[in-house]
């Protein structure tokens, strides 16, 4: 399972006056980051449009070492906007079939 490509999505709220800049930010600023990093294949961001937390990026990551490198560990998290995120949760799925 160490080596075995997966999903991983994380789902968040923002406070709603740091909303527009912490959008921006994601895109920007975060996404090229992560995809810089050994092992994050692609990022897409949503919003919900129902329950729970109302943004969700999907990451395709090649395995769990990609958690653990150099690079990742320099750039993750929510920057500057970590004091101001609520309902963080995530979820990583294998693919099946």
């Amino acid at each position: 399972m160490q080596d075995e490509a997966f999903t991983h999505i994380v789902r968040v709220d923002i406070d709603p006056e740091h909303e527009e800049a912490f959008n921006a930010w994601y895109v920007e600023k975060h996404f090229p980051d992560l995809l810089a990093c050994p092992g994050w294949l692609s990022a897409r961001r949503f919003v919900s449009l129902g329950d729970g937390p109302r943004y969700a990026a999907m990451y395709q990551v090649a395995g769990q070492w990609a958690f653990e490198t150099p690079e990742f560990q320099q750039v993750k998290g929510f920057g500057p906007f970590e004091p101001y995120v609520k309902n963080f949760t995530r979820i990583q799925l294998r693919q099946i079939g």
